[in-house]
């Protein structure tokens, strides 16, 4: 719980000062999935069993006026074959 309102302040911020455009966010594993699940209005305590993101993978928010579209979850594509398999939990 204190990841997750630590985190949403920071969005919150992020949001404030950056009203268009591309922001990237670069945290440890738990805490992304804990962001997306505050985000996507999923119960915080089941961060791991529901959001499924690798170390080193890259996730897309879209904001709009509808609220937080999650357009890419995990995605390693950009790296080498041999590094992509390994298992990133």
């Amino acid at each position: 719980m204190q990841i997750a309102s630590r985190s949403s302040l920071v969005i919150a911020e992020i949001g404030e000062k950056y009203k268009s455009g591309n922001v990237l966010v670069v945290s440890h594993k738990a805490t992304i999935r804990i962001i997306l699940c505050s985000l996507l209005g999923i119960d915080l305590g089941r961060y791991r069993d529901r959001i499924s993101a690798l170390a080193a993978s890259v996730s897309i928010v879209k904001f709009d006026v509808r609220g937080p579209l999650l357009e890419v979850l995990g995605d390693r594509s950009y790296m080498d074959e041999t590094l992509r398999n390994l298992p990133g939990t």
